[in-house]
C-alpha cells in the first residue's frame, strides 16, 4: 500500500486515541435557511445531531479542497449535496481520460479542461446555492498559507508526499483542521490532523519515504471505487468538525482493505520529537528528496524509431528495456521492448548485459532517469527515452492507449 508499509510502523506508536475528542462546531451560525434550502436540506434537518443549526452552520463554511481527482471528486460531491456554503477547489491539472476510471466529477466531455472548471461545473449542477472558487493553480509553498487563510477547513487527498507535508505545515501554522485520505490499490486511510488539538501529518510520517520507494497511483493503479469510500468518510468527518457532530478522527487513523473489506483503526499521538513548521515554508520537493538534476544521456521518439528500423535490418545493435510495472506493459508497449521493472534493476535482482548499448523508457522518464543514473554510475553503456513512452505515442504511434 501506498503508506501502509510505512504508516503503519509510525502511527502504531500513538498506541491511543488523541487529546481531543470533542472539538465543538468549527463555524459559527450561519444565516437563517430560505424555503428552498429547507426543502432541499429536510433529511439533514430531520436528524437531531444536525438540524436546523448544523445545516446553518455548514451554509456559512468555508472548505478548500486540495486535489480534484480520485478523493477530491466524492468529497466535492457529497460536501456540495450537503450544503457547504463556499467550496474552493485547488488543482493546476487537466481531465485525461485515464482519470475517468475513479474521477467521477468529470465526464468524457471533460476531457483537456481544467480539472477545477470541470469540478466546479458539476458541483453548480448539483447544488447551484454553493460558492464554488477555483485556485487553478499548483500549491505550493509561496501560496499555500495565502490561499488557504480564507477558508475554515482543509480537505487533502493528493498523492504527492511534498504535497502532503505542505498542506500538514501550512494548516499547523494557521490553526486549521485538515482532513486527510490516501489511496493506492486497495488500500486507504483517513484520519483528522490539527496541531495543538491533535496529530499532524509529521506524527504520522516523520520523515518521507525515500524517493521511489512508493508508488504513485499512476505507477501501482487504484481500485476505482475505493476513491468512494475514503473520500465519503473524509466528506463524513468534514461536515461532523463543521457542525460539531460525534467524534471526529483524532488521534484515529482509520485503514481500509477493500479487497477483504475490512476497516481496523490504528491509535495516534502527537510526538513531541516531531519537527514543527517554522512560518515560512520550506522546499518541499527537496525536503522529500527530489532527485538532483543530472544531464543524463537521451534520445527522442522519432531516433529510437529509427534506431528500432536499423535493428530490424541487422544495422544497429541494442537493447530497448521497458522498467514499468507489469500491468502497465500490458496496457501499451513498443514493440520489440523488454520489460524488467525498475526495483529489480535498482535492487541487483536483475542485471542488463553490459555488451551492447542499452535505451531504457518508462510512461514519461522520471523512473528510467532513475535507472539510467544507476546504470550510468556502474558503467553501462545506456540513454534513456526523453519522455518516456507518452512521448513515443504522441509522435509515433497515436493510435496507441494512453494510461
Amino acid at each position: 500500500m501506498e503508506i501502509m508499509n510505512h504508516s503503519a510502523r509510525d502511527a502504531g506508536r500513538g498506541q491511543g486515541p488523541g487529546p481531543l475528542v470533542d472539538p465543538g462546531p468549527l463555524v459559527d451560525l450561519g444565516p437563517e435557511l430560505t424555503a428552498e434550502e429547507l426543502q432541499r436540506y429536510s433529511r439533514h434537518l430531520l436528524i437531531p445531531e444536525v438540524g436546523m443549526a448544523g445545516q446553518r452552520r455548514l451554509k456559512k463554511a468555508r472548505v478548500l479542497v486540495v486535489g480534484a481527482g480520485g478523493l477530491g471528486s466524492p468529497v466535492l460531491l457529497y460536501l456540495a449535496a450537503a450544503g457547504v456554503g463556499t467550496l474552493g477547489i485547488v488543482d493546476d491539472d487537466t481531465v485525461d481520460t485515464s482519470n475517468l476510471q475513479r474521477q467521477v466529477i468529470h465526464g468524457t466531455a471533460d476531457v483537456g479542461r481544467p480539472k477545477t472548471a470541470s469540478a466546479a461545473e458539476t458541483v453548480r449542477g448539483i447544488n447551484p446555492l454553493v460558492q464554488v472558487v477555483e485556485h487553478r493553480e499548483r500549491l505550493d509553498s509561496s501560496n499555500a498559507l495565502e490561499i488557504m487563510a480564507g477558508y475554515d477547513l482543509v480537505l487533502d487527498g493528493t498523492d504527492s508526499f511534498a504535497t502532503r507535508y505542505l498542506v500538514s505545515d501550512a494548516t499547523t501554522i494557521l490553526g486549521k483542521p485538515c482532513v486527510w485520505g490516501s489511496i493506492l490499490r486497495f488500500d486507504g486511510q483517513v484520519t483528522v490532523f490539527w496541531a495543538g488539538r491533535g496529530p499532524t501529518y509529521r506524527d504520522l510520517h516523520p520523515e518521507p519515504p525515500l524517493p521511489g520507494t512508493v508508488p504513485s497511483c499512476a505507477e501501482g493503479g487504484v481500485f476505482g471505487a475505493l476513491c468512494g469510500q475514503i473520500g465519503s468518510a473524509m466528506a463524513a468527518e468534514a461536515i461532523k468538525l463543521l457542525t460539531g457532530t460525534g467524534e471526529p478522527l483524532l488521534g484515529r487513523v482509520l485503514v481500509l482493505d477493500a479487497l477483504a473489506m475490512r476497516w481496523r483503526e490504528v491509535g495516534l499521538r502527537p510526538d513531541p520529537e516531531a519537527v514543527r513548521p517554522a512560518a515560512l515554508l520550506p522546499d518541499y520537493a527537496e525536503f522529500c528528496g527530489a532527485p538532483v538534476e543530472r544531464e543524463l544521456p537521451a534520445v527522442d521518439a522519432a531516433e529510437l524509431a529509427r534506431l528500432l528500423v536499423a535493428r530490424a535490418a541487422g544495422e544497429a545493435e541494442f537493447l530497448l528495456v521497458d522498467v514499468r510495472e507489469t500491468g502497465e506493459a500490458a496496457i501499451v508497449a513498443i514493440e520489440g521492448a523488454v520489460l524488467v521493472p525498475r526495483g529489480e534493476l535498482l535492487s541487483g535482482e536483475t542485471e542488463l548485459p553490459r555488451d551492447v548499448p542499452v535505451v531504457l523508457h518508462c510512461k514519461s522518464g522520471a523512473r528510467s532517469g532513475e535507472v539510467l543514473g544507476h546504470l550510468l554510475d556502474r558503467g553501462y553503456d545506456a540513454r534513456h527515452l526523453a519522455g518516456g513512452i507518452l512521448a513515443w505515442i504522441s509522435r509515433i504511434e497515436p493510435a496507441k492507449p494512453v494510461y
